[in-house]
C-alpha cells in the first residue's frame, strides 16, 4: 500500500477572541407596534387549525360593544359556538385572539 500525502496542520500560536469583538446586539423592535393584516375568518381559521386546538379554545374575543374571553368548541358559516352553548356572531367579531396559557 502506497503512503498517503501528509496533510497540512496549520500551528496554533494565540488565543482567539473574536466572539467578544464582533458580536452587536440592538433591541429595535420594541419600538414598531406590530399590526395583524388577517381579517376575523383567517384568524378564526388560525385559530381551529392550530396544533393546540383539540377540542375546545380559550380566545380573547373584541365585539363592537364589549370584549370578552370564552371557551370555543366550534363554528359555522355565520356564528362562533362557545362552551355556554352561545352563538356568537362573527359579523360582530372586531378581534379574536388566542389566549395564552
Amino acid at each position: 500500500m502506497k503512503d498517503l500525502p501528509k496533510v497540512f496542520h496549520n500551528k496554533i500560536d494565540k488565543k482567539f477572541n473574536n466572539n467578544r469583538n464582533v458580536y452587536y446586539s440592538s433591541d429595535k423592535t420594541q419600538d414598531k407596534e406590530y399590526v395583524d393584516k388577517r381579517t376575523i375568518q383567517q384568524k378564526i381559521n388560525d385559530i381551529f387549525s392550530s396544533p393546540n386546538y383539540i377540542y375546545k379554545a380559550n380566545v380573547d374575543i373584541t365585539l363592537k360593544d364589549k370584549k370578552i374571553t370564552k371557551r370555543i368548541i366550534g363554528r359555522n358559516k355565520n356564528y362562533i359556538i362557545t362552551m355556554d352553548n352561545e352563538l356568537i356572531p362573527i359579523d360582530d367579531i372586531i378581534d379574536i385572539k388566542s389566549e395564552k396559557r
